[in-house]
């Protein structure tokens, strides 16, 4: 009997923190990893780092300085030196050390035994970032960031910038305007993409920026975010007329630059090379971002004259492509597919969009008009997307570097009302006026009715 209380005094305990640490691991990693994959991970860390890195060849010969101080202090074993290792900083997601290489390694040496590095030190994944020249960030991952998204705290951006999603080493995904002018986002139906746009028209919905839409499929996934959209187009029709409207804003922004430069009005827009953020405050107009969802719909034509319908707006938005960034014009396109296939000027279009997000799509080939052009080793990381992981996306750049991303969940009435709230910020821009959104006033709300029949004081 004494045996078995022992047992049961020393097993239960043990038995409900294994049973807790296995349901926090499946149910919520981030605490578990704070309590115990936070301490195993930096011990084996601590403990392994020199046989690690000596396993993985990332140490080299000591140099000849250190094998005589070796012999003259310890007279023991002279082992490769591996990086200089700073210290460990903890988060909560993970781990981040700073690296100093030794002579004669590289960053790309550490990033190709990063999967080496994650079993050996039991994380989920290990990202190394360059600081300087010698010295790397490693920054090691705990869990599965993606599974649950959670943005981070400090994931506010400055004005063109926007945080959209979260990226696979739990670093926030910013879509900057001034550094990437253009964008293309691609995704099949239920794949994220939608979300992906909420997030980033609630985000700019909070500065001061003229929001301008082209839905054709009759405004259903722009129409909620009206009030702080300055024009909408719901149409091929519509789209047609506000586009030529755009482009006269466009060259009048450089007719400014011109005259605050004193360049000749008689000068080709496209050898200026200034743009409106080199004007005064008190003159520099208000940027433009024109979002087109299911951009497929401006290509398709049945009939002749829409063909040529469909040629003028296209090569109305390729010149925005290429002369927009200088006067604060940016383009976020969209769509399921985007490739010659469309028509003339799709693929010379394409190519203006330097920022690209590509979501899960139906085909190979849809993930290589994406991403084949500017980082074609994430065309099979785009094609392995899961469907049951909305929002998941790669996004490349034209530096031939890609990451996974995913964007957290973000209702569209939580969207369309921070679209209302913000709707003061709608700058006044009277070419656009004729293309602005019918806002349908809500119906006041009747106070009820008392049913109490009221009785006179009596003193």
């Amino acid at each position: 009997m004494s045996d078995l209380t022992t047992l049961l005094e020393v097993g239960g305990p043990v038995a409900a923190l294994g049973g807790g640490a296995a349901y926090a691991r499946a149910k919520h990693p981030g605490l578990y990893w704070s309590t115990v994959g936070l301490p195993m991970s930096t011990a084996r860390l601590l403990g392994s780092y020199g046989s690690v890195m000596e396993a993985c060849g990332l140490t080299v010969a000591p140099s000849r300085l250190r094998i005589l101080a070796v012999k003259a202090t310890t007279r023991g074993e002279i082992r490769p030196v591996p990086p200089r290792r700073g210290l460990i900083h903890p988060t909560t997601t993970g781990l981040r050390l700073r690296l100093r290489l030794a002579p004669g390694q590289e960053p790309a040496d550490v990033a190709a035994s990063a999967e080496r590095l994650r079993h050996a030190w039991g994380v989920h994944g290990v990202y190394v970032t360059t600081v300087k020249p010698g010295v790397i960030d490693l920054r090691l991952v705990g869990y599965d960031v993606l599974r649950k998204v959670r943005m981070p705290r400090n994931a506010v951006g400055g004005f063109l910038e926007v945080p959209v999603a979260l990226r696979e080493d739990a670093t926030p995904f910013v879509r900057d305007y001034r550094a990437v002018p253009h964008g293309l986002t691609l995704g099949a139906t239920l794949s994220g993409k939608s979300m992906y746009l909420r997030h980033l028209i609630a985000g700019l919905a909070r500065q001061p920026v003229a929001l301008v839409g082209i839905d054709c499929k009759r405004g259903v996934e722009l129409a909620p975010f009206a009030p702080r959209l300055s024009a909408l187009a719901t149409d091929p029709d519509q789209a047609a007329k506000l586009l030529p409207v755009l482009i006269r804003e466009m060259e009048d922004r450089y007719d400014l630059i011109k005259a605050r430069q004193g360049i000749a009005p008689s000068t080709p827009d496209e050898v200026i090379t200034s743009d409106i953020w080199g004007l005064p405050e008190h003159e520099r107009p208000l940027p433009i971002v024109l979002v087109v969802d299911e951009v497929a719909e401006l290509f398709l034509v049945a009939t002749k004259k829409e063909e040529e319908r469909r040629d003028e707006m296209v090569t109305q938005l390729i010149r925005l492509a290429q002369l927009g960034r200088a006067a604060g014009i940016y383009l976020e396109i969209c769509g399921q597919r985007f490739g010659a296939e469309l028509g003339k000027g799709a693929t010379m279009l394409r190519a203006q969009l330097s920022g690209r997000v590509c979501h899960r799509v139906n085909d190979e080939a849809s993930a290589k008009m994406a991403l084949g052009d500017i980082a074609p080793e994430a065309v099979s990381a785009a094609c392995t997307i899961p469907a049951e992981r909305p929002g998941l996306a790669v996004a490349g750049d034209t530096s031939g570097g890609w990451s996974r991303i995913r964007t957290p969940y973000l209702s569209l009435a939580d969207a369309a009302a921070t679209c209302r709230a913000t709707a003061r910020l709608v700058p006044d821009l009277p070419t656009l006026k004729p293309f602005r959104p019918s806002v349908p006033v809500p119906p006041p709300v009747k106070s009820p009715v008392s049913t109490v029949r009221p009785r006179p004081a009596t003193s």
